[in-house]
């Protein structure tokens, strides 16, 4: 029995990411949460990159014995120099609302709004000896107003050019296949699928 902790309290990353191992990987692998091991603490992002983040906070159970697993995700627009880049979700100290009516204020006289969406995914290990990284990407542009009701983040915002709308305006699991989010996990899965072979 596998047991790998995904360093979140969203169950709905650790249910999407229970499915998918389930689906690689079969029944022998149990995903749990921070708060499963007990682990009661705030994990500091302070990075200066998603990478790092993601391996700071998948470092925490990894200390404790389990196989961590992490992500870090924003989003990184060209004419800002890939602001707000590992500060998208806290870009104006507020909500959602609040960081996109920043995004909005900071591109008002940009030409250029040429955007990606990034997300890694880090995997350490009790021992780090088979520690890895995964990157997904997908890029877009931003808008100069909202369009959609769905999604959340920057999503009323990001335009993806071959679905010729929003990501808040397509249906999520049309969203999946293509996401930065999406990307990433299939890497992931593929690459901590190899590992864990190679080990037996």
């Amino acid at each position: 029995m596998i047991r790998i902790v995904l360093a979140s309290r969203n169950k709905k990353k650790i249910n999407e990411l229970r499915t998918l191992l389930w689906q690689e990987l079969g029944k022998d692998v149990i995903v749990l949460s921070l708060d499963d091991i007990g682990y009661e603490g705030d994990i500091v992002e302070n990075g200066r990159t998603f990478e790092e983040n993601a391996i700071t906070k998948a470092s925490v159970p990894a200390k404790l014995g389990y196989i961590g697993i992490a992500d870090d995700s924003g989003l990184c627009v060209d004419a800002l120099k890939g602001a707000p880049g590992v500060y998208s979700a806290r870009y104006s100290g507020g909500d959602d609302e609040d960081n996109n009516d920043l995004l909005l204020k900071e591109l008002e006289r940009k030409d250029n709004r040429k955007a990606k969406y990034v997300c890694t995914m880090a995997c350490v290990f009790p021992d780090n000896s088979k520690d890895f990284v995964v990157r997904g990407e997908c890029y877009g542009k931003i808008l100069t107003e909202r369009q959609g009701k769905g999604g959340f983040g920057y999503d009323p915002l990001f335009y993806y050019e071959p679905f010729g709308k929003t990501f808040a305006e397509v249906e999520r699991s049309k969203k999946n296949e293509v996401s930065h989010r999406g990307i990433a996990i299939k890497q992931f899965v593929k690459k901590l699928k190899q590992v864990l072979k190679d080990d037996e």
